[in-house]
């Protein structure tokens, strides 16, 4: 399996046994969590949650010692993502608030590999997920287009993503 992780958390332990690399990705799973069920059910994500996993990247590159030369190539990564989707916002085919949490967690996943295996799982599932909805609509005779819940794949994927170096922290094998 992929890690995120370039090398292991050098960050103090915190309460309970449980370093700031640990709890940051705890934060980043609820956050997950939240924006795949508030876009299962409204097809929305909220700002708020996308900046807040943006927001909280820099902690991430500190809690895992990362030096300035590998920040600037994070970002530059992150942006070049988010701009290849915004072009697929453009065209109609993903929600901007999707566009924003696939950007966000670019800032996260600290190996090439990693991102990558996260937005192939993504496509997989959403392409999964679209298929489950157009015979969803087709066995209830709909007309109107769907509205892929797309946040519900990104997360699922980035979660995929993040176990295993999740469960390390806990001594876990993924």
């Amino acid at each position: 399996m992929v890690t995120v992780l370039k090398g292991p958390p050098s960050t103090p332990f915190l309460m309970g046994g449980i370093n700031l690399s640990t709890m940051l990705l705890l934060v980043l799973a609820a956050l997950l969590v939240s924006a795949g069920i508030q876009d299962a059910r409204t097809r929305e994500i909220a700002n708020w949650k996308n900046a807040a996993i943006a927001l909280l990247a820099p902690l991430w590159w500190w809690a895992n010692a990362l030096g300035w030369m590998a920040i600037a190539e994070q970002v530059g990564v992150a942006l070049l993502v988010f701009a290849a989707f915004v072009a697929a916002f453009h065209f109609g085919w993903m929600g901007g608030g999707d566009v924003k949490m696939i950007g966000a967690l670019a800032l996260w996943l600290l190996d090439p590999v990693a991102l990558t295996w996260m937005l192939i799982v993504m496509s997989l599932l959403g392409g999964a997920l679209t298929v489950i909805l157009l015979i969803e609509r087709a066995l209830r005779h709909r007309t109107a287009q769907i509205e892929v819940p797309y946040g519900v794949a990104i997360a699922i994927a980035a979660l995929i993503t993040l176990r295993e170096p999740l469960f390390n922290h806990f001594g876990v094998n993924a």
